[in-house]
């Protein structure tokens, strides 16, 4: 060439680069599904997801750094070297969630288990993308860069809006990770068929599609792996189990024993749960001249309904529950319809599937008692209807003379937690007073009487419970000193202190 020519071009994309780049797409949806399914998964097993997500977010960051940083050392062969990593994160990813449930309830570390799963999924993710350059390198390098990072970059958009919309209320995590190492195994597969100079690839096609079958298996048992896992992890048969659009829910039974799980928690049990929502319902109600108009948050399960119902007082009945699922579940299911006696379908009852926290600064009205009957701060999502601002806005709800009744954690386990709840709604305008009862399943635990003036010392309980008496409800405010109150600092949307300190309680109660 003159000197002065023009610059020869370099080869445009060809139909085996065009099948790379599509790799690329899918290999980068399936790496971004995979770490989703870890830190979801952590935050189910382990509390606090935002430090869960965190965590194995930057730990699988780091780990791809770490890939991409030895990737360096490939000197030859990178298809083969590709179509391996490929096949490993399918295995390992594709598993991954299986694995991690199945492990959880036999190993003491399980953290060790879950980070050193991140790190090998993260480093074989990171050694994806510079050897697909340098497969693709005979191209323009700009554009090869360009194309690459792009499929890349929308790959992991489209993981990101596909786990919370589709894949999570529709699959579940088990058969969400099979399914996606099917896909990165299949890319696999399909590479060594469709690009030329891969005949030699026979151990690698046999691989693949060992993978596969392995892979897909998985996915045809994913519901029988569940429940294997859920058995190992709960103790006991599981006979009910459903991933709704915002939780996991279980129940167990063991002869008259049933159990619901949320998340892997446990939320009642039917051998002692009257004990719980005697006490979170009467003493509130009790201490109301007329409770016509009640309001429940959360008890989608409708047992606080019931007691609330045993007063026949009570017109009207609103219960704000996040979950669809949760309510239809308990007022057309007859084993739990007969625990919670119809509550959910009486003719007073209003059921409204809505965000509690939404709902409340929404909605106006006016409530002779309001029963909060959410789950424990686990998570900051939780965190934020233990807040200031929550309970300003039930401060609105709340009519003349009327009580709030809050369940708030165990006062002996996590006495700084309970008490925060205490400070919080003094903060919000209430006066309180904390009280506790001992439920076998639980321990000792706390709830949270409040009311925008002073709180009557007596209560009237309706007849006929199994467990609350008006003596008990007197010895119910009697704190010994392990739990009597502390100064706690106040539970504001910035600062969310109650995970925290619920969170610290508790990893050292459970070790």
């Amino acid at each position: 060439m003159a000197e002065g020519d023009p610059v020869a071009p370099k080869p445009r994309a060809s139909a085996s680069a065009i099948a790379l780049l599509v790799s690329a797409f899918v290999v980068s949806t399936c790496g971004l599904i995979y770490e989703l399914l870890a830190s979801t998964l952590a935050s189910y097993l382990l509390g606090d997801s935002v430090t869960q997500f965190s965590t194995v977010i930057g730990t699988y960051l780091f780990a791809m750094g770490v890939g991409s940083w030895c990737s360096r050392y490939v000197k030859r062969d990178e298809m083969r070297l590709f179509v391996r990593v490929e096949l490993l994160i399918a295995a390992l990813g594709g598993a991954s969630a299986c694995a991690l449930f199945m492990l959880f309830p036999l190993i003491e570390h399980f953290r060790v288990a879950l980070y050193g799963l991140v790190l090998a999924i993260g480093f074989l993710v990171g050694l994806e993308i510079p050897l697909l350059i340098r497969i693709l390198r005979g191209f323009d390098f700009r554009e090869t860069v360009s194309n690459v990072l792009t499929f890349d970059y929308v790959g992991a958009l489209v993981a990101s809006l596909l786990f919370p919309l589709l894949l999570m209320p529709h699959l579940g995590m088990i058969r969400t990770g099979f399914l996606f190492g099917i896909l990165n195994a299949g890319v696999a597969l399909a590479l060594l068929f469709a690009l030329p100079r891969t005949s030699r690839f026979r151990a690698e096609k046999v691989a693949a599609i060992l993978v596969l079958l392995a892979l897909g298996s998985g996915f045809v048992a994913s519901d029988r792996l569940q429940r294997w896992a859920e058995v190992g992890s709960y103790g006991e048969p599981v006979i009910y189990a459903v991933n709704t659009k915002f939780q996991r829910v279980v129940l167990t039974r063991r002869d008259d024993d049933l159990r619901l799980y949320l998340n892997g928690n446990l939320q009642f049990s039917s051998q002692d749960e009257y004990r719980y929502h005697e006490a979170l319902v009467h003493p509130a109600l009790g201490r109301v001249v007329n409770p016509a108009n009640v309001l429940i948050f959360g008890g989608g399960d409708g047992l606080a309904a019931r007691e609330v119902l045993k007063h026949p007082e009570v017109k009207k009945l609103t219960l704000v529950d996040l979950d669809g699922e949760m309510t239809s579940l308990f007022s057309q299911t007859g084993m739990l319809t007969a625990l919670n006696r119809g509550s959910l379908t009486d003719k007073r009852m209003t059921v409204i599937n809505a965000d509690g926290f939404r709902w409340a600064r929404e909605n106006p009205g006016q409530y002779d008692a309001i029963i909060v009957d959410f789950p424990d701060p686990v998570d900051y999502s939780v965190g934020k209807l233990y807040t200031e601002t929550f309970y300003r806005a039930l401060r609105k709800l709340l009519a003349p003379g009327g009580m709030i009744a809050v369940q708030s954690t165990s006062p002996l386990v996590a006495p700084m937690a309970f008490w925060t709840v205490a400070t919080t709604m003094e903060a919000a305008g209430f006066q309180t007073r904390g009280y506790h009862v001992y439920v076998p399943s639980f321990g000792e635990w706390g709830f949270m009487l409040a009311g925008a003036g002073p709180i009557p010392a007596e209560a009237r309980i309706p007849a006929g419970g199994r467990f609350l008496t008006l003596e008990g409800d007197r010895r119910l405010f009697d704190f010994p000193p392990d739990m009597a109150r502390r100064p706690t600092p106040v539970n504001r949307l910035d600062n969310q202190v109650l995970v925290r300190e619920f969170a610290d309680a508790w990893s050292k109660y459970e070790g």
